[in-house]
Formats: C-alpha cells, structure tokens, sequence
C-alpha cells in the first residue's frame, strides 16, 4: 500500500477529524514553546547560577521553532490563517528562514519527497563520511546557505526554480524587511551598549542549531528514492518531551502522507498507518548509529569528502 492508498481508504469522517484545526490546541503548544525561552532567556540575563548551561537549552528551544515555522507554513497549527502567518514570520525571523522563501521550498520538498533531481533538500546531499557528518552536524554550511540566500533574495537575485516569478517580488520584500530589522537591532544594542540579544539569541542559535540537525537528518536520511511516502519519509519513536519540542514531526512519514493533518492528530493518525510504514527508527540514538555505521569502508570512495 502506498499513502494515496491509504488516504483513499478513510472514511469521510475519518478525514474530516484528522483534519479539523484548533487555535486552543495550537496557542497552548505556542504558549509553553515561547514560554520556555522567555523563561531560559530571562535566567540567562540575570546571570543566575549555571547560565551559560541555559543558553544551549535556549538555542534548543529557539532552533527547533524550525518546527513551528514548518507547521505553520502548511497552515495547520491553528485554526485561524493570519495566525499561521504571523508565527511563521516571527519563527522565520528567529532562525534566519523566512517564511515565504521558506513556504515555496518546502512546498516543492512534499511534492519531490526524495527525488534527487527536483527535492530542493537534496541540493546539498546528504553526509556520507565522518568528515562530512561533522561538518553537516555543526550547522556551519547551514547558516552559510541562510545568509546568502537571504542576501540574494534582498537584492532581487532569487533564481530558485521552486519560487515562481510571481512570488519573487515577494520574497525579496521579506528579505529586505528581515536584513533592516537585523541591523535595526544590532545598532540599537551598540547604542546602549548591551549585549544582551548575543547571549540569549545569537549563541544559543549556534548551539543550538547542531541539535536541529541531528534531528533533520532522520526525516528522510538513507530511506529509498522512491514516490510513496509510507517509504521516503521515516517516523522515528521517541519520548513526549521531544515530540512536544518538535511540534509532533517525529511522525515525519505520516506528516508526509497526509500533510493537512495538524500536528496534535499525528499521534492518531500514527495509529491508523503504523503498519504500513516502511521507514522507522527505534530513537534518534538508533538512527545515527545505523547511519554512521554506513560510512565503514567510503572514506575512501569519496576523495572529495
């Protein structure tokens, strides 16, 4: 069975309740996500015992807003639409992905889920050495794609075959917004002479932004090229503090089969399409080491790694 499949075969009621959207359900997810970084950003200000501790679990939390903004661009962590939009913006903001740029790419991500010639996802490869690994894991090539995508997007130079011409006026808009706040908010710190957004923000983004790729890198690392996304996506089990803290996206194979469902019904549409899953994991812990364990015997097939 493939996910067309599978969605084909639920009822109507069935598909009308995995679907139905809350603003309730998604404010409170919002409220604890945001809650949490104001809260290890507050410790982190006032310098309490143990804060440069905090500012990892501070870039944790705002690295995997990630999540959110993927939610949000599909529209599905609330139930209002300008409420979708305006999360996703701040999301993007914090984290250097834009919504909109980010909304054409991910679009084209679910519709050539593992095709090699047009998942934008795949543009860059995937790790296939220690070497490789580490580098992918420090999220160094990651922020170095950010700026300059978002500083081509600024000066009107997006060429990205999943941005139509329609939306790129657009997307350059964003960007200009995005890069004038940024200054706006680094001149106002030198002006008063704080530090402050450098030690709550900026740092924990860097700590914090290898966790996110050890994440990213189960969504879809080593499973097959192939159409159906019961096999290219994987769902990977974990603990509720990770799935909370991921907006539920462990379920990456069911998010992938049925992406109108929000992230509060994946634990029940899990249920329905367990057996059908092609690509899983028994913990992210599992999951690297299955995938380190491919590298044995490439160091030396890839000259250029």
């Amino acid at each position: 069975m493939d996910h067309r499949q599978f969605i084909a075969g639920l009822s109507a009621k069935e598909r009308a309740d995995l679907t139905e959207k809350s603003d309730s359900k998604g404010l409170l997810a919002l409220g604890l996500h945001l809650g949490g970084i104001l809260i290890f950003g507050g410790m982190i200000a006032y310098g309490v015992p143990g804060w440069p501790l905090f500012m990892v679990l501070q870039g944790i939390l705002i690295m995997f807003l990630f999540t959110l903004l993927h939610e949000t661009i599909h529209r599905t962590a609330f139930k209002t639409v300008w409420i979708n939009d305006w999360v996703a913006k701040l999301c993007g903001f914090l984290i250097l992905l834009p919504s909109n740029w980010f909304r054409y790419f991910h679009f084209a991500h679910h519709r050539h889920t593992q095709d090699p010639d047009n998942d934008p996802e795949l543009a860059g490869g995937k790790p296939e050495s220690w070497r490789q690994y580490i580098v992918h894991v420090s999220g160094l090539p990651t922020w170095a794609s950010e700026i300059r995508t978002l500083a081509s997007n600024a000066m009107g130079g997006c060429r990205d075959g999943f941005v139509p011409s329609s939306g790129r006026k657009k997307v350059q808009r964003e960007a200009i917004v995005s890069l004038a706040l940024y200054c706006a908010l680094a001149l106002f710190s030198v002006a008063v002479r704080s530090d402050l957004l450098l030690y709550v923000w900026i740092i924990p983004c860097l700590l914090g932004q290898p966790f996110l790729r050890l994440y990213l890198l189960a969504e879809h690392g080593r499973c097959p090229f192939v159409a159906n996304m019961l096999e290219n996506s994987r769902t990977t089990a974990t603990n509720v503090l990770v799935r909370r803290l991921a907006w539920n996206m462990p379920y990456h194979a069911e998010h992938h089969s049925y992406p109108a469902v929000p992230f509060f019904k994946l634990p029940i549409l899990h249920k329905l399409i367990e057996s059908h899953l092609a690509s899983t994991s028994d913990g992210y812990r599992q999951f690297h080491r299955d995938y380190v364990s491919g590298f044995r015997g490439k160091e030396t097939s890839h000259p250029n790694s």
